[in-house]
């Protein structure tokens, strides 16, 4: 009778034991009523008396379905999004909520049609960051209760109508012009400005007219092999013809006029008669 008690009682200690991993907590009720969070490693919970429910602490990746949205600017897009989670409160997320991950994904979906109904089109595209702050807070303040932590909270696709593609197609297109056309005037205003300095260096110094002219001969005739014929400009000469003036008239002397060695007679009007 002591062997089978002790039988008995070696069996119900065994049945007794329970082990949770190091992420896993356990939240235990005796008697239907809440005992305390176990866990993790061995402990003994009384087998028949009592119950345990297992709550994993890691984080939960939770994808939110795609969603039907109608933005500030009446474009209907669709959007998914993803919600990292994790439990904060075991107690919390078993006493206060049914399902928290059922919970949580469905208050997930209502608030991101709600907020990006508030939004723009382009908000959405442009500030995701901004986007998903609001609704990770959101969610945040509605879960907690719960005993949820919300971690991050990401849009992932925003899929847009063929025709509002195209019209954005367009669009960049137009602004891509439109940027090249400024670079372009911009390179000529730089560069009519870099014209005009040089016009005026030029005409402070008109040797440099002849040496930019002689340059462009030389960089016609490296480029071509060929035989160049160019005029001479005259101010090279300019100089050395009114050197050559002026040697000639030193030299050449000027003489007096000559006297005639006779006259001829004077024929009055008496005379010839």
């Amino acid at each position: 009778m002591t062997v089978a008690l002790l039988i008995i009682a070696l069996a119900y200690t065994l049945g007794s034991l329970r082990v949770l991993k190091q992420y896993e907590k356990g939240v235990a009720f005796f008697v239907g009523k809440f005992w305390g969070i176990k866990g993790p490693g061995l402990f003994f919970l009384p087998l028949g008396l009592t119950s345990m429910r297992k709550i994993s602490m890691r984080t939960v990746a939770l994808d939110v379905p795609p969603q039907d949205v109608i933005t500030r600017d009446n474009v209907s897009v669709k959007v998914n999004a993803v919600l990292y989670m994790k439990v904060a409160d075991p107690e919390r997320s078993v006493m206060a909520i049914e399902n928290y991950l059922y919970a949580t994904s469905q208050l997930a979906q209502t608030t991101l049609r709600a907020v990006l109904g508030e939004v723009e089109l382009d908000e959405l595209l442009a500030d995701r960051e901004k986007i998903n702050g609001i609704l990770k807070r959101i969610i945040d303040e509605h879960s907690e209760r719960w005993g949820i932590e919300v971690e991050q909270v990401a849009v992932k696709d925003v899929d847009l109508p063929q025709e509002m593609k195209r019209a954005m197609a367009r669009q960049a297109e137009a602004e891509r012009e439109r940027r090249a056309k400024v670079i372009a005037a911009q390179g000529e205003l730089q560069a009519s400005q870099t014209l005009a300095e040089a016009a005026r260096v030029i005409g402070q110094h008109p040797a440099a007219l002849q040496l930019r002219y002689l340059q462009t001969v030389t960089e016609i005739a490296a480029e071509n092999n060929s035989t160049t014929i160019f005029p001479l400009p005259m101010e090279l000469l300019t100089p050395f013809l009114a050197g050559r003036k002026d040697a000639a008239s030193a030299q050449v002397p000027v003489l007096p006029a000559a006297k005639p060695e006779f006259a001829l007679p004077q024929i009055t009007m008496s005379e010839k008669k």
